[in-house]
């Protein structure tokens, strides 16, 4: 009766007859030849057609893990049967049970990724049928767990990155899904895929290389796509370079529509990302490749963004963005360019109105995209060239002034607001791949380079007052300050954080001369010159950041002339410590050097300062003339300042060296400041006495610190 029944149940419920008497004889099997055998029908009846879930799942209750893992581990093989059919078997089942994610992600299926691995990799018979059918059961598990929520993780730590690597480098069987695997590791976690495995990485980029530079058919087009995703996070191999630019420059140099043009040109972009113009070889040639990706960017830019309500290709143009980048900074360096000065007269042409249709595009972008990836990236772009460039597009770049202090404004304070400060300061360099789900917020650091050029200028300066750029400046220097004071681990942070705090000064600075006004009856300025003065006493004693040291003394003193009846500077702990701090900044600078074969030393620059005295001079020079105003405004400073014993040091100091080897210029300003001291304090002209200095004035021609001195 109940076997009546049973195939009216099975096709009630579309189940497999066939398939349910093998899982039968499964069941009732009574040792493990039995077993065996049913197992074989099962798996046939499996490959035979396609199972639903539940089927699978029946499977697997009947057949569980503990044969299949007998099956993969066993050495010995019944008489008769090749080693491999047994494991063919055990991959098969695994495969099955693996099509359920479940499974899939199941401890008895992980602990099996080493033992999967060996079969990509094992040697064997390449035209035997079951071998090549187990291959493929184990790219289909290997697969699915990478398919799962953590099973990229187990398979990189498991090993089977290096052994995907050697299955593709080794072109046996199944070797495309190997390298389709790898795609999509790399892609889920390319980090880790790097660190675990990157001399195997290293191998298929050489492989993949050598096959781009020399392929003549459309797979060099298949190639554009993957090489970027095996570019090491580290440094690319040059034969790897060589073998990349020598194809990309063969298919961008020929007629190419848009599907083939895009790849390549967004594989250049990452090249450029990665290596910057080191990829490309020097001379004629080279110089010829780069105008011509140059050219092709700009091209493709104004394509996309002039024509508007055309759809975005995001990706290309945001590749193509990095092409320029690229050619901004190969126009803007002196020494050992790949460019000859005419192809930079040409690319400035094509890259402005390239940047012209940027600004085109930004001033149709509404506060509903202000947070989209692609329009950061278009500020990115412009901030590029606004570094370097700030004459052309006048006009249109202080139309869109207002729109990029809000829309700095905007990504600034939500930034702040969701207390994420690590990933302001994290470096946004341009990629062809999708951004993450979180993008950083640091427009303003893009743009302070440009508006330092503009904040000289009466117009775009207007401009940015008006919009209430300096205040939201004052805040992200004070935010990003933070990021470099005590409690805070600077040895993490980029570069870019102490440039952008360097740039900040000098736009401030810019300010304070421009516009002393602003200074004077803008509440943020206090607040900056009350972190300026506490923070420069511990910034002066740091190695290795005399730069920002000099900018933070030289604003300093300036904003001081100008704040200089506010309470905080009337000889409070803060604002002595500030200007010790100065002093200590503008008195070490200089040291007399002994000479071989003379008898008397010279003046020299001091060690910590020689070496970046180019970019120090300017605000040294600056530095002292700005003490020197100081002076008289501050009746506290001149004793602290002969407390420091800073002009008698002086005075010794060039007593000690050759006049003749001080310029006039450090003459002048030495001369400054004795001359304001000696005026402003009775024992300051005593202590100048003492030290010889009517003799010194006589020695460097200082006419007004001798007659300063000679009076009462």
């Amino acid at each position: 009766m109940a076997s009546d029944c049973e195939p009216a149940l099975n096709q009630a419920e579309g189940r497999n007859p066939t398939l349910e008497r093998y899982l039968g004889a499964l069941r009732e099997a009574k040792n493990d030849s039995e077993q065996f055998a049913a197992l074989l029908l099962v798996t046939k009846a499996v490959k035979a057609g396609d199972i639903d879930a539940k089927t699978r799942r029946r499977i697997f209750d009947a057949v569980g893990f503990t044969f299949p893992n007998r099956l993969l581990t066993t050495k010995e093989a019944p008489d008769g049967c090749p080693d491999h059919v047994l494991r063919a078997l055990g991959v098969a089942l695994l495969a099955c049970f693996c099509s359920d994610p479940e499974l899939a992600a199941h401890p008895q299926v992980l602990n099996k990724i080493p033992i999967l691995n060996t079969f990509l990799t094992a040697r064997g018979d390449p035209d035997d049928a079951a071998r090549r059918s187990m291959i493929d059961d184990t790219y289909q598990c290997l697969t699915a767990v990478a398919g799962t929520t953590r099973g990229p993780r187990h398979l990189i730590a498991g090993g089977t990155v290096s052994a995907l690597c050697q299955a593709y480098l080794g072109h046996g069987y199944g070797f495309d899904q190997a390298l389709a695997l790898l795609v999509g590791l790399l892609a889920a976690a390319e980090t880790q895929c790097w660190k675990e495995a990157e001399p195997d990485l290293l191998a298929v980029l050489r492989g993949l290389s050598e096959d781009f530079q020399k392929a003549e058919d459309a797979s060099k087009f298949e190639l554009c796509q993957l090489l970027p995703l095996f570019l090491p996070p580290t440094t690319v191999p040059p034969e790897c370079l060589r073998d990349l630019q020598a194809g990309l420059a063969r298919i961008l140099g020929s007629k190419l529509s848009s599907w083939q043009r895009n790849p390549a040109l967004k594989l250049a972009a990452r090249l450029a990302h990665a290596c910057g113009s080191d990829w490309i070889p020097a001379g004629s040639s080279g110089s010829k490749f780069l105008a011509l990706l140059v050219n092709l960017a700009c091209v493709e830019v104004r394509l996309a963004l002039e024509e508007t309500g055309t759809e975005v290709k995001e990706d290309v143009v945001t590749a193509c963005y990095a092409l320029m980048e690229l050619g901004i900074q190969e126009c803007t360096r002196c020494e050992q360019s790949l460019l000859k000065e005419p192809q930079k007269v040409q690319l400035v042409s094509i890259m402005k109105e390239a940047i012209g249709a940027v600004i085109h595009y930004l001033q149709q972008v509404g506060p509903e995209k202000q947070k989209e990836p692609f329009v950061f990236a278009s500020v990115r772009i412009l901030g590029a060239w606004l570094a370097e460039e700030t004459s052309s597009l006048r006009k249109e770049v202080c139309q869109l002034l207002p729109f990029l202090v809000r829309y700095a404004k905007t990504l600034y304070e939500e930034a702040e607001e969701a207390n994420d400060l690590s990933q302001q300061v994290a470096t946004l360099a341009i990629s062809p791949t999708t951004p993450g789900p979180t993008w950083p917020g640091d427009a303003l650091r893009l743009l302070l380079p440009g508006w330092c050029h503009l904040t000289v200028e009466d117009g775009p300066r207007e401009i940015l007052i008006k919009e209430g750029a300096p205040s939201l400046l004052c805040k992200y220097f004070l935010q990003q300050w933070e990021l470099t004071s005590p409690g805070h681990d600077t040895s993490v942070l980029p570069d870019s954080v102490e440039i952008g705090l360097q740039t900040c000064c000098h736009i401030f600075l810019n300010l304070v001369v421009t516009a002393p006004g602003l200074i004077k009856r803008d509440a943020c300025f206090t607040s900056l010159m009350n972190t300026l003065m506490t923070s420069l006493p511990a910034l002066v004693q740091q190695q290795g950041r005399l730069l920002l040291a000099a900018n933070v003394a030289t604003l300093g003193l300036l904003m001081a002339r100008l704040l200089s009846t506010s309470p905080a500077l009337q000889g409070t702990p803060a604002s002595r410590g500030f200007f010790g701090a100065a002093i200590l900044f503008l008195s070490q600078s200089h040291v007399a050097r002994a000479t071989p074969g003379s008898d008397q030393a010279v003046l020299a620059l001091s060690p910590d300062y020689e070496g970046i005295w180019a970019d120090l001079q300017e605000l040294w020079f600056l530095g002292m003339q700005a003490f020197t105003g100081c002076v008289p405004l501050l009746p506290w400073l001149a004793p602290a300042a002969l407390r420091s014993r800073w002009p008698q040091e002086l005075l010794q100091l060039l007593g000690s060296v050759s006049p003749n080897s001080v310029k006039p210029e450090m003459v002048a300003a030495y001369q400054g400041v004795l001359v304001e001291l000696a005026r402003a304090n009775r024992l300051c002209r005593e202590a100048m006495r003492l030290q010889a200095g009517e003799e010194t004035a006589s020695h460097y021609r200082m006419a007004a610190l001798e007659q300063c001195l000679s009076e009462p």
